[in-house]
């Protein structure tokens, strides 16, 4: 780990933002370029402690999920990603690989969805970036790690917690539509893919995904309207679009209601109270999208 060149090529990249490049506020007036520490840190979803020793050649070897996290926060390109992981003392990450990056430009469109659930998805469902509303709908994705972060995992292997965002009539076509986009993952990513490797765990562990997985449906669609099932504010439905990147390997999701119906109200109180409209609830709540 080179303390210095890491420090240096941190500060450097935080003065070159302003709050409107990462869509925040211009907040008070600022003596010095750039973003605020805290800014950064909040970005990452970290302390400032954490973030400021670091800048100060005094923090302790971050995880390479850490550095995914940095890398989107302060919008690096793949190239300036990859050089924050070599000189943490990383092997820089595979371009399609899961650490927490998401490209410059498709985080630019994310900052620009406050008012209404957004998020990020990789190809296997592993929520990557959300926003207050999405945090308030569907539970907190920070706390997961590893394949608990993965919707499709936990929709097999946690069912209890994963399927109580939806109504039972839909579980069955829920449940075929993530095996055909996990069989469509691991179609683009191949059998030595985290794909593959989940595809494996799934098969061992779920009898039910197993049959499923065994049909050989293939499809990388996500429904145009869905029902969810929230544990305070009760039913919403909403309209659901995707945008795919280029390669397929992440997804942003938007969920809106129709103009002035009881759903938008409902979508309006998440976008105001976030997670504490749920009383602490949706911090134990499986992740299920």
């Amino acid at each position: 780990m080179d303390r210095d060149a890491l420090a240096d090529f941190l500060v450097r990249h935080r003065a070159a933002l302003t709050p409107a490049d990462v869509g925040l506020g211009p907040g008070a007036r600022r003596r010095t370029p750039g973003l605020r520490r805290e800014e950064v840190a909040q970005l990452a979803t970290m302390s400032t402690d954490y973030y400021t020793r670091l800048e100060q050649r005094r923090g302790p070897q971050p995880s390479t999920q850490m550095l995914g996290a940095i890398a989107r926060a302060l919008r690096m390109t793949p190239d300036e990603r990859d050089y924050l992981y070599r000189v943490a003392g990383h092997s820089a990450p595979e371009r399609h690989g899961f650490e927490g990056y998401v490209p410059p430009a498709l985080m630019r469109v994310m900052d620009r969805l406050g008012g209404t659930p957004a998020m990020i998805l990789s190809a296997l469902e592993e929520p990557l970036v959300q926003n207050g509303p999405a945090r308030a709908l569907f539970g907190d994705a920070e706390q997961f790690t590893g394949w608990e972060r993965s919707a499709i995992f936990s929709w097999f292997l946690h069912p209890e917690q994963a399927r109580a965002v939806y109504p039972v009539e839909t579980h069955a076509h829920r449940g075929l539509s993530k095996v055909a986009s996990l069989r469509a993952a691991y179609g683009a990513m191949g059998p030595r893919s985290r794909a593959s490797e989940l595809a494996d765990i799934l098969h061992a562990r779920s009898e039910e995904f197993a049959q499923l997985w065994d049909s050989q449906v293939v499809a990388r669609r996500f429904e145009d309207h869905k029902v969810v099932l929230h544990p305070e504010i009760g039913r919403i439905e909403v309209d659901c679009q995707a945008l795919l990147t280029e390669d397929a390997s992440q997804v942003l999701l938007v969920l809106t209601a129709s103009p002035h119906s009881e759903d938008a109200g409902k979508l309006d109180l998440l976008a105001a109270l976030g997670t504490q409209v749920v009383s602490g609830t949706a911090d134990q709540r499986t992740v299920s999208l």
